[in-house]
């Protein structure tokens, strides 16, 4: 069943989630910034959307949803954004990296419990959902959603019933949770935000006049006007109230233990935010500096194949003198390809998304930038598209080294067996994809990219920072 569901993914990686919160102390509502805080947040997840706010004056426990499947754009109107009033908001765009895509999955989750509300909102993917499931079914939990958000949500509620507020009962559930999480949390009166001790995924606090927020990407905080503060570190745990910002580091890990996902600063980050001190657009700079360096190749033109590509591109153009130009039309209306579910539609999307400019590589030897190979059907594509437009060459180059691992992180990389590196040479690859040449980024150069900070690179090494679980669950307990 589940390789089944496996085969019809898309051949791309899978994003995995965006969250954005704001606590806005001079009682304004701040669902309209929230919303144009997750537009801005939209490669991070798009099949569904959500919005959750609270009035800190008003009733306590009231709390106003609204959340459904699609696009930001799809999901909210003018209408449903005004008849969400509240001063404290959370919002989420999700992108499941296994398991169903239905409305009951989308985030934010409202629960209400002795203590009175919680609403969350989480990215990333824990490694022992099962088990930390099972310890709460066993308690009497019933489960309305089959997402480890959840089960995070469940053990928050717990644990706050012993403790004297809604931080510490963060801090005793983040002692069982093991994988990847950043979490928004929304309180009657306040506003939380943690980030596992690893590191893997990005949360930062942004201020905007006498608002407080928090937020996947600096990306977004520029798109509402608001100013970057810091990064949440790994391990910490701040909370925002009218007292201000205070934290708590007590799972804060050493840096050398850290591990940051390196596929933010390759693909996933906009090209325009910066992840714990590092410009991602650098990072890709850097990226393509190194593929010149290591796999140079004579050409008459370098391209980028939008929208993560175009940076390394530029970058390998920068190094090798080679002339930087535009080979795809990108149809801006089209999400990724990977939003198709069916292995059908695979090709056609990616036609429907990129077209190439038959005037630019007529006649050229090309260098593509791309930032992977998954399956290769995507690449086996695209480069014969460049080769239909009259393209004498076709020279590939990925700003990552190659997929041989599955991720447990939340990122939706797949078993081994679907991965097109696993088990081949890089000349079997090339010519499964039809290219002239190929090379990767070499392994050494991923430090550099990070700007020296400790990352995981189990999808590339094996290496994985936390024990994967015994069986791959993706399946079950998705993000």
């Amino acid at each position: 069943m589940k390789s089944e569901r496996e085969a019809l993914r898309q051949d791309g990686i899978h994003e995995e989630c965006g969250v954005f919160g704001m606590y806005d102390f001079d009682g304004n509502d701040v669902a309209s910034e929230i919303y144009y805080g997750l537009f801005a947040l939209q490669h991070r997840g798009q099949e569904s959307c959500g919005i959750a706010v609270s009035d800190t004056e008003g009733p306590k426990g009231k709390v106003s949803t609204y959340k459904g499947m699609g696009l930001c754009n799809e999901v909210f109107t003018p209408e449903t954004l005004e008849n969400l009033h509240g001063n404290i908001g959370v919002g989420h765009v999700r992108y499941s990296t296994a398991g169903s895509s239905t409305r009951e999955n989308a985030q934010p989750l409202v629960l209400n419990y002795i203590k009175g509300t919680l609403a969350l909102a989480h990215n990333g993917n824990l490694v022992n959902a099962p088990e930390l499931r099972k310890e709460l079914e066993y308690d009497g939990a019933i489960f309305q959603t089959t997402i480890d958000s959840e089960v995070i949500a469940y053990h928050i509620a717990r644990a706050r019933v012993k403790t004297p507020n809604v931080e510490s009962a963060v801090a005793v559930a983040m002692k069982k949770l093991k994988g990847a999480y950043s979490l928004v949390i929304m309180s009657p009166r306040k506003m939380i935000g943690a980030r596992d001790p690893y590191g893997f995924r990005p949360l930062c606090i942004g201020k905007k006049d006498n608002a407080w927020i928090l937020a996947s990407e600096s990306c977004a905080l520029s798109t509402i006007d608001a100013e970057f503060v810091r990064d949440v570190e790994p391990g910490e745990i701040v909370t925002i109230t009218k007292r201000g910002l205070e934290s708590n580091r007590e799972m804060c890990l050493p840096k050398e233990r850290q591990a940051r996902c390196i596929f933010e600063y390759i693909y996933f980050a906009r090209a325009d935010s910066i992840f714990d001190g590092v410009s991602v657009y650098h990072s890709r700079i850097y990226a393509g500096r190194c593929l010149a360096k290591d796999a140079p190749v004579e050409a008459d033109l370098v391209v980028g194949v939008p929208e993560s590509g175009n940076a390394a591109a530029l970058g390998y153009s920068m190094e090798s003198g080679i002339p930087y130009g535009t080979a795809f039309v990108k149809n801006s209306y089209v999400g990724r390809t990977f939003i198709k579910p069916k292995q059908s539609s695979r090709i056609s999307a990616v036609k429907v998304k990129l077209n190439v400019l038959k005037e630019a590589v007529d006649g050229k030897r090309v260098v593509m930038i791309d930032d992977s190979i998954v399956r290769g059907t995507t690449s086996h594509l695209i480069v014969k598209m460049l080769r239909d437009a009259g393209a004498r060459e076709v020279h590939v180059r990925i700003s990552a080294p190659p997929f041989l691992h599955p991720c447990y992180f939340g990122t939706d990389i797949p078993s081994e067996d679907q991965l097109l590196a696993h088990g081949r040479t890089i000349e079997e690859i090339r010519q499964i994809i039809g290219a002239d040449t190929l090379a990767y980024l070499d392994m050494g150069r991923l430090s550099g990219m990070a700007g020296g900070l400790p990352i995981c690179t189990a999808c590339f090494s094996g290496d994985y920072p936390i024990a994967p679980p015994d069986e791959d669950i993706r399946g079950e307990f998705d993000r």
